[in-house]
């Protein structure tokens, strides 16, 4: 690893980006309590205040000054015991506008809705990234990377993770941004419902341009909102997350709230067909986002491994050992994204014409399974020829069926007599006495997977 890459690095190439497209920066340090240029007055204060009095009073030019703070008031103070309903009252208040009431100049009580955010004219707003913005709150102090302020309330949080730490990942940065609405809380039912109004939107709009100009920035949302529904705190399983985030991408997923069709989020049409076929395939090796097609990829090819696994143990085994050793230098910045994504291509077409061999050589599932059991690479077995490997496999398909019961896996005996049934097929079809021993015991281990169904038949 680099060991000048670090997080800060990517901090100060984040907050340079969002510079340029028109954010003011300032360091939380800069406006802390106490400081010269402080914009708040004690570590608990979140809303930068005068910034908000400024864009109430530039945004409401025609209300007096007592509507103003009467309006600041409602932001900073927002109704509801709990913090879900304060959360629902503050975005009301963004979205909707502050309810006011005002003495005119004749003495009349007069009712007004103040605005708090320009929508109509984004540049009339106050936008500012604040990064490394401490936050003390129920004696719990949090320090986010970048906390993203619109006219002086907080509205996202973005934690920052080092693309060159292989520990440095999504599902970290996630946990440490679940940790913030924990201590620091945030309105969780919010997001959830905004992204996916997101998606019911973009599900519509696709394939219009302007839609798949976005997809991106859906696709991320739609991943965390995916994880917000379904996880307590302190119950969090990474791997089980991605899988979901993964399944919204190649599928549709299926919330408490009702079914999305999201699938083109990731600009992808919907297969009708399996997932490793050859129309699939071009189209993942053609997404923009490399790093998903990655990781969509990989989630699809161990989804097909756990398959195999339970059908066929070589095949499965060996294509995990190519799986693994490919990610491995992935991971370990030997190959690029791009590199990857056709070494993962190229696994998922073998795979393809592996479970295809069985047509071609006449052998079905279970006999297939057999057959690989053989060790019908290796070059001694290979010279007793097809005929005559895929004969034994098929007799041993029926041998083994014929003799086993559920619990035979626990009975010795039953194990013993099955080994020597399988070495006298081995030896009746010359099979190479040195590859004997070895071609038995996997061919137990392939019988282990199928004999609960064949039992149970």
């Amino acid at each position: 690893m680099s060991q000048s890459f670090t997080e800060s690095v990517v901090e100060e190439a984040a907050l340079a980006w969002l510079e340029s497209v028109g954010w003011q920066v300032r360091n939380g340090a800069e406006i802390a309590p106490g400081e010269p240029a402080a914009e708040r007055d004690d570590y608990g204060q979140v809303v930068l205040a005068q910034r908000l009095r400024d864009a109430l009073a530039r945004l409401n030019p025609a209300l007096p000054a007592e509507a103003v703070d009467d309006a600041f008031r409602k932001l900073t103070r927002p109704e509801g015991a709990e913090l879900i309903v304060r959360n629902r009252a503050l975005h009301r208040l963004l979205v909707d506008g502050v309810t006011v009431e005002y003495r005119d100049a004749e003495g009349s009580i007069r009712g007004a809705q103040a605005r708090v955010i320009d929508f109509d004219d984004p540049a009339n707003n106050d936008w500012l990234a604040v990064n490394q913005f401490s936050v003390v709150e129920n004696k719990h102090s949090r320090r986010p990377d970048v906390v993203l302020c619109v006219n002086g309330v907080p509205l996202a949080v973005v934690e920052l993770k080092n693309a060159a730490d292989e520990n440095a990942t999504i599902w970290s940065a996630f946990q440490q941004l679940h940790t913030y609405k924990a201590e620091v809380p945030c309105g969780k039912d919010r997001c959830v419902r905004a992204v996916r109004e997101l998606s019911q939107a973009f599900a519509l709009a696709v394939p219009h341009a302007e839609a798949l100009r976005i997809r991106d920035d859906v696709t991320f949302f739609q991943a965390v909102q995916a994880v917000l529904a379904k996880r307590a705190p302190g119950d969090a399983r990474p791997e089980e997350d991605i899988d979901h985030a993964v399944r919204q991408i190649i599928s549709r997923a299926v919330a408490p709230e009702g079914v999305i069709d999201i699938f083109a989020a990731a600009g992808l049409a919907k297969p009708d067909i399996s997932i490793l076929s050859e129309e699939f395939l071009t189209e993942v090796r053609e997404m923009p986002q490399r790093n998903l097609a990655v990781e969509l990829l990989q989630k699809l090819l161990k989804g097909e491994l756990a398959t195999r696994r339970r059908k066929n143990v070589v095949q499965a085994r060996s294509f995990a050992e190519m799986l693994e050793q490919t990610i491995r230098r992935y991971q370990n910045r030997a190959i690029e994204a791009a590199q990857v994504i056709e070494e993962l291509i190229a696994l998922a077409k073998e795979m393809r014409e592996a479970h295809a061999r069985g047509e071609s050589l006449r052998l079905s599932e279970d006999e297939l399974a057999f057959y690989d059991a053989l060790e019908t690479n290796d070059s001694a077995v290979k010279v007793l020829g097809d005929e005559t490997l895929r004969t034994t496999a098929q007799e041993l398909v029926r041998t083994v069926r014929a003799n086993v019961t559920i619990d035979w896996t626990l009975r010795e005996n039953v194990r013993a007599q099955l080994r020597v049934l399988v070495k006298r097929i081995l030896r009746r079809y010359g099979h190479p006495p040195d590859k004997q021993e070895k071609a038995t015991e996997t061919v137990l281990e392939q019988a282990a997977l199928l004999s609960a169904e064949w039992a149970a038949a």
